[in-house]
């Protein structure tokens, strides 16, 4: 128990002392307060001058930031230079970190903004920038030496070569600490290319020679990784005789840290060089630093697969045929590394039981560290694979690097998996026609049970379908049931169930978001019975809001592609339902956003016609934050009205904004529905009079959505045709066949022409199709005979011409004043009959038309079947 409540002591204090925010025990005593005042009627330099001659730490350094504003100001300027920075270079003498890399970065400003001549900031900042990079503290020797670095690049090349050039040459000095002589070899690599090839040779050459033969590995590898701007600087023919010796010799060093530099410097020197002097000194190199990093297993191997790729390219122009096959081979050696060891290092670890325990732990960390090495390798590698494509070429992939692909996407480590999956559309685009190929390694990354590895495939699915549809697989997959679309798009699909196991959410959203890409894939069928079904249970399932935007988002943009009216009206009827009518509040907030969705996607007659009126219906929602996500949306809702056709639509939204303003209790919905109609008054409506040319510059998107929407219903109504004709043909063979039969049976045919049953048939048929169309939701075939009822509001019309429009959905496009006055004939059209009797024409009891929006399947708003908490129980 003592030991435990130790323990707990402990912990209590450690927690205690993490508590950084809490204000100090007790205030400040009178001096110290009286050392932090500042009289305030001293000006801006004198209160500087002040603090840093007597200030606090932080006052200081706020003077020092502010130095760029003091010497901006163009009155204060002189008296800043004559006061103020010569008494900000007296104090960074002794100056904190803190401070000094505040100076650092203020007198880089100084020189960025041009607040000071070239020739003053050189007498004065540039000389305290040089002095600094040799402190002793290695953070404020990083911090002046990376300002030194930045104010090269803006100074001119007299003033570098009056300033800098000795200053450099000296730091780099055998003499000098290790220090001095990497800061040295960081100023010659950047003041190379600021002068002209015979001065580099002459005053920086020999330095660069002797830190290239420095005793410290440190300082060569510095070194070597700047000669590719020294020989930019020399040009080409000093650069074979003076660089290139030195460059072999350093990737030949004893150290790896100086090989990996040597690499390095020479994939980035590739451009500058010569085919001749890459055939003869450079392919030889690397070959020489290829093998070695395979036989020694360093820390060479992972860099060696990274910079693989471009070695292959730079001299890929150089190269022989055996060459070529020799880097092939290689890169294949490269993405296997590893593999084969695994169960020799496994068994290694057995017998270091009965071992020293100091040395079995050295051992392990040893093999640790190479299996680090050897996975980083093959991850590098798989990272290149794209660029090794190109090298080889597509019509080699099959027999050169398909096997080594397939192995890649099977590697035992997901990291390797993780990172050809992110490269896969690349391939798939190198590839071609040929990305067929590796379609089952798709299927295999799809099925893969890492949500890393998903991750990766499932962000590039869009361009890796693309790259499948244009390579000849031009038929969706319903039509091409062994195309290469077969078996990718069910693992697509299946990959739901794993990514919504996991807890990322953005992965989840991303492939809802992604789901949107089948349209060009999947027939108009299997959308609506596979793809769709996924994304409505997202849109209720899904946990984050996000996820169910992007499902929304994605069902809106297939439900387009949707061709029968049908299944796109039960879609919409669905969403209203399933929505806007829904007992749970944050589902009735979606709906708020799947009208932005559908704003945004469909156009104004569409939104007008299906969701307006529903959407307008929240505002007697019982939940205020409903009713604060409806102001949101009330001027979007504005601005897709025309007048006069939307006058009623119009009256509504003004009845709707009125009550919120007059009823509404919660302040924060008032604050909200304030600034919606801060924002609806500068909405102006457009008048429906206008030019047709003037309407089409300002809404051609719009234009462009109303035209897909009416082609879909026109393909709709062709196809029906056809399915007509087709019957109507079917039925006239089988009638003529019959005919036929019997004449051939009595042995001869009659002259007597008979009636024309096919004529009769196409009548009946037509009569079908008009039925189809023309028949109220309450009005069935079989009441073809019974007298119908006057035609209202919400029911079918018998007119053929007004039901056969060519609306986006079921609900008519027929204005409300045209079917007043079609009421109105109907009207004048009957023989009115004394109370009491009833008409002649008519039967006893007559069909009273069900409350439904125009004759659509969607229940009006404000009707009957809405959630449970709706107006009609309330009533």
């Amino acid at each position: 128990m003592g030991s435990l409540d130790a323990t707990s002591t402990s912990l209590a204090e450690d927690l205690q002392d993490l508590q950084l925010d809490r204000p100090a025990k007790g205030l400040k005593s009178v001096e110290e307060l009286e050392k932090l005042t500042v009289d305030e009627h001293l000006s801006d330099i004198e209160r500087s001058v002040y603090l840093l001659s007597s200030g606090q730490e932080v006052q200081r350094i706020s003077v020092i930031h502010n130095l760029p504003d003091l010497l901006r100001d163009t009155e204060s300027h002189d008296e800043c230079m004559r006061r103020v920075v010569p008494k900000v270079r007296e104090v960074l003498h002794l100056a904190q970190t803190e401070m000094q890399v505040a100076a650092s970065s203020a007198f880089l400003q100084i020189l960025q903004k041009n607040l000071v001549p070239v020739q003053n900031y050189s007498q004065t900042f540039l000389q305290t920038i040089l002095n600094s990079v040799d402190s002793k503290d290695p953070d404020v020797a990083s911090a002046w030496l990376d300002t030194l670095l930045d104010v090269i690049d803006l100074l001119p090349k007299e003033v570098i070569k009056k300033e800098i050039l000795g200053s450099a040459i000296a730091k780099g000095q055998l003499a000098q600490s290790v220090q001095s002589r990497l800061a040295c070899c960081r100023i010659l690599g950047k003041i190379s290319t600021k002068f002209e090839p015979f001065v580099i040779k002459k005053e920086i050459l020999p330095v660069v020679q002797s830190l290239c033969q420095d005793v410290d590995y440190e300082v060569r590898g510095c070194m070597c990784r700047q000669l590719d701007c020294v020989a930019r600087g020399m040009g080409l023919e000093a650069t074979k005789s003076a660089i290139l010796p030195e460059l072999v010799e350093l990737t030949n060093d004893e150290e790896c840290h100086v090989r990996i530099a040597g690499l390095e410097t020479v994939v980035n020197i590739l451009s500058l060089l010569d085919a001749e002097t890459c055939g003869t000194t450079i392919i030889p190199l690397v070959c020489k630093i290829c093998q070695q990093a395979v036989q020694a297993e360093d820390a060479t191997l992972p860099v060696v697969a990274t910079q693989l790729g471009k070695l292959c390219h730079g001299i890929s122009d150089n190269l022989t045929d055996e060459q070529r096959q020799w880097f092939i081979d290689f890169y294949k050696k490269l993405c296997h590394v590893g593999l084969e060891k695994n169960k020799a290092s496994s068994r290694v670890t057995t017998p270091l039981i009965d071992k020293d325990r100091g040395s079995k732990e050295s051992d392990l960390t040893d093999i640790f560290e190479l299996e680090d090495k050897l996975v980083e390798c093959r991850k590098n590698s798989a990272y290149n694979f794209p660029a090794m494509v190109l090298f080889c070429g597509a019509k080699q992939f099959k027999p050169e690097l398909h096997l080594t692909f397939t192995h890649l996407c099977k590697d035992p480590h997901f990291l390797v998996r993780k990172t050809i999956s992110s490269g896969f559309h690349e391939v798939c685009k190198l590839l071609g026609n040929n990305a067929n190929l590796i379609q089952s390694d798709l299927v295999a990354l799809l099925k893969d049970e890492s949500i890393e590895v998903l991750r990766g495939v499932i962000s590039t699915i869009p361009a890796i379908l693309d790259c499948y549809m244009s390579s000849g697989s031009n038929h969706t997959v319903s039509e091409s049931k062994s195309g290469p679309l077969s078996d990718i798009i069910p693992a697509f699909l299946a990959s739901e169930n794993a990514i919504f196991t996991s807890h990322n959410w953005r992965l989840q959203e991303e492939l809802m978001r992604n789901l949107s890409c089948l349209s060009r894939c999947y027939s108009s069928e299997s959308l609506y019975n596979k793809v769709i079904p996924i994304l409505r249970q997202k849109l209720v399932k899904a946990r984050a809001l996000p996820v169910k935007v992007a499902a929304a988002h994605s069902l809106l943009k297939l439900t387009r592609k949707v061709k029968k009216r049908e299944q796109r009206e039960e879609i919409y009827h669905g969403l209203i339902h399933d929505f806007c009518h829904a007992r749970k509040c944050y589902l009735r907030n979606v709906f708020i956003d799947i009208c932005r969705i559908v704003i945004e996607l469909y156009s104004k007659k569409f939104f007008k016609e299906t969701f307006y009126e529903y959407l307008l219906e929240l505002h007697t929602d019982s939940v205020p934050n409903i009713r604060l996500s409806l102001c949101s949306i009330l001027p979007d809702l504005k601005r897709l009205l025309i007048l006069p056709t939307d006058r009623g639509l119009l009256q509504q939204l003004d009845a709707c904004v009125r009550k919120l303003l007059v009823s509404e209790k919660d302040r924060d919905v008032s604050d909200g529905i304030q600034s919606a109609v801060e924002e609806l008054d500068k909405i102006h409506i457009p008048m429906q009079s206008m030019t047709r040319r003037n309407f089409f510059e300002q809404d051609l998107d719009d234009q462009k959505k109303e035209e897909e929407e009416k082609l879909l219903l026109d393909n709709e109504e062709k196809e029906l045709k056809k399915e007509e004709e087709a019957a109507e043909k079917k039925k006239g063979d089988k009638r003529n066949l019959v005919s036929a039969k019997k004449g051939s049976e009595n042995g001869s045919s009659s002259r007597i022409p008979g009636p024309r049953k096919g004529s009769r048939a196409g009548l009946s048929g037509s009569n079908s199709t008009t039925k189809k169309f023309l028949y109220p939701s309450h009005i069935t075939p079989e009441d073809d005979n019974k007298p119908v009822a006057p035609l209202t509001k919400g029911a079918g019309t018998s007119n053929n011409k007004l039901v056969k429009s060519k609306s986006i959905n079921c609900i008519s496009q027929i204005p409300r004043r045209d079917f007043e006055e079609l009421d109105s004939k109907e009207v004048s059209k009957t023989k009115i009959v004394p109370p009491g009797k009833a008409p002649a024409s008519t039967t006893s009891t007559t069909n009273k038309p069900s409350k439904t929006t125009r004759g659509s399947g969607i229940p009006a708003p404000g009707s009957a079947g809405t959630r449970g908490d709706s107006k009609s129980k309330r009533q």
